[in-house]
């Protein structure tokens, strides 16, 4: 059984592979126009002082999501 936790536990630095999008409507369809997509690995690049946003390098780029989003997302996280 693959081990999966949202992507807003994900630690600074930490790498995973994308395994669900939970959220629903327009901020679905926004996340998988920016790539954010099954399959897709991801590494945490920062996270802002509040927790909220968390900056991700996902596909040749760096993007931020709101910890809302993040909830929503979950991840399998890798051995870098």
């Amino acid at each position: 059984m693959e081990t999966t936790m949202p992507l807003s536990e994900m630690p600074v630095g930490g790498a995973a592979e994308i395994k669900k999008i939970g959220a629903i409507g327009e901020i679905k369809k926004r996340l998988i126009e920016m790539g954010v997509v099954p399959g897709a690995r991801l590494e945490v690049e920062r996270v802002a002082p509040l927790g909220d946003p968390i900056e991700i390098y996902i596909m040749g780029y760096h993007l931020s999501v709101r910890r809302s989003e993040a909830d929503g997302i979950e991840v399998k996280p890798l051995e870098k």
